[in-house]
């Protein structure tokens, strides 16, 4: 029999580890303690994650949950501390684990794990796994960033966004798993505040408080699919406005303040973050940088928490994190650097002009591109959510080719949507190509080049759908947006 692909191996071992299959082991270091029979129902119920890679380490993240629709927000777990370990190894049987530890977690933080093991080497696959009170996690896939500067051969990048539970199914998820990249960037809406259940029960009303929104999370990770799309590989993400409510932007627009704390408490013991990402009153830091050797700087921005007024001087950023981002194209030595962030940045004329993107800072997006413009940036490409169809955009500033938008559509958002493609039409030529199905982008990035692939699914309203590229783009190392 021939020899199995990796990625077939590799899918069918986390398949096994999300399905319960895994035995718990016995200790490889026989000074440890024996398992322990289970004292309480299997804790890993929201299975695990990983994010925001480094070269010498990694967020690993699992939340404890027995019973996740617990109606009090906090999984069926009794209040008190409970140690958690987690093990990192170099192979999918875990017989060469190189770092263990343990974390101590609370129902303070609803009994979520953030554990940031470093001394891994770069560059490197690892897998990972938690255990606790005699129960064994999921096992999951993640990776080290390369060592600063180092040379990269490719990286292969999935982006995805607006998750609507009840809106479909999230066969979107298991395809980009399938496809095994090596980073996922969930550019926002992770969950919707407001969900009608059209075609699955959201799992209850709109939260308004920690104990709704702790829900809302349990509930969205209790779709296995998602679940597999977080076992394959490191996350880096953002948010957009339904993780908080609807066109949410700084402190405007009459948002409790009670309901913005508790937003943001939850979104951070849902996420991958690192420490400094903990809320700190009213502020959640999300906007970071994350370099991938020479090839690639990951630009993470947040759009919605600092916006300044609109019109030219405003900035859709605020002027802090604009300044920090100046100040990375500044210094930036990559191939590709690459703006992670929610809302169409592209002009856009007529009938798809929306109020609530870069078009109404117009300011600010042409500091931004001029920004890039003026150092050492040799190819921007913008990577955004939110539009619920898929885009390829020219970016131009007074007329001299500026750089590459890629816009993922939804996960399920807007329903099963329509046939064929198009693009921007007479208004909006720089628009190259639109299609309003549900999906998500794949790209691989080389030193060469970035290609670009927009996956599309069938339909969402029924389960296991079949999912197709629809068009692929390329973009050589500083040349022009073409189809390929």
């Amino acid at each position: 029999m021939p020899a199995l692909p990796r990625r077939t191996v590799l899918l069918g071992t986390l398949a096994g580890a999300l399905s319960g299959a895994l035995p718990y082991p016995e200790p490889a270091n026989p000074s440890r303690r024996a398992p322990r029979q289970p004292s309480l129902p299997d804790p890993f119920t929201l299975g695990v994650a990983s994010g925001d890679p480094s070269p010498d380490g990694v967020v690993l993240w699992t939340r404890l949950a027995p019973r996740p629709d617990a109606e009090d927000g906090l999984g069926g777990m009794p209040d008190r501390p409970v140690d958690v370990e987690w093990e990192i190894a170099e192979d999918e049987a875990f017989t060469r684990v190189v770092r263990r530890g343990t974390e101590t977690t609370t129902a303070d933080v609803a009994h979520s794990v953030h554990a940031e093991p470093a001394g891994l080497a770069p560059d490197r696959e690892y897998f990972y796994r938690f255990r606790t009170a005699g129960h064994l996690s999921p096992a999951a896939r993640t990776r080290t960033a390369p060592a600063p500067g180092a040379p990269v051969a490719a990286l292969t990048v999935a982006a995805a966004s607006c998750a609507k539970f009840g809106a479909g199914y999230f066969t979107a998820y298991r395809a980009l798993a399938d496809d095994a990249p090596d980073l996922v960037l969930h550019l926002g809406d992770y969950f919707y505040e407001s969900d009608e259940g059209e075609v699955r029960d959201p799992g209850g009303p709109e939260p308004t408080d920690l104990t709704g929104y702790r829900r809302r999370h349990a509930h969205q990770r209790s779709d296995a699919d998602l679940r597999a799309a977080h076992a394959v590989a490191p996350w880096l993400v953002v948010w957009d406005d339904h993780e908080l409510v609807n066109n949410w932007a700084g402190g405007d627009r009459g948002r409790s303040p009670d309901r913005r704390r508790a937003a943001f408490q939850a979104y951070y013991e849902h996420m991958p973050l690192r420490r400094a990402s903990v809320p700190r009153g009213l502020d959640l830091q999300l906007f970071r940088r994350v370099a991938w050797g020479s090839l690639a700087t990951f630009h993470m921005l947040d759009t919605r928490q600092y916006r300044a007024p609109r019109g030219s001087g405003g900035s859709i950023t605020g002027l802090d994190q604009e300044r920090w981002l100046l100040n990375g194209f500044r210094t930036s030595g990559a191939s590709w650097d690459v703006l992670g962030q929610q809302v169409f940045f592209a002009p856009r004329s007529g009938d798809g002009h929306k109020s609530d993107t870069w078009e109404s800072y117009a300011g600010s997006r042409e500091r931004v591109m001029a920004g890039w413009l003026d150092s050492p940036v040799r190819n921007a490409v913008v990577l955004t959510g939110d539009e619920h169809v898929h885009h390829a955009n020219e970016l131009t500033l007074d007329d001299r080719p500026a750089g590459t938008e890629l816009v993922t559509t939804s996960v399920t958002s807007g329903g099963d949507g329509g046939d064929g493609d198009g693009d921007g039409g007479d208004e909006n030529p720089h628009i190259r190509y639109r299609e309003d199905r549900r999906g998500y982008l794949l790209t691989r990035f080389t030193p060469t080049e970035l290609r670009a692939d927009f996956r599309v699914v069938e339909q969402v309203s029924e389960p296991g759908a079949p999912v197709r590229t629809s068009a692929s783009f390329v973009v050589p190392d500083g040349g022009a947006l073409t189809r390929a």
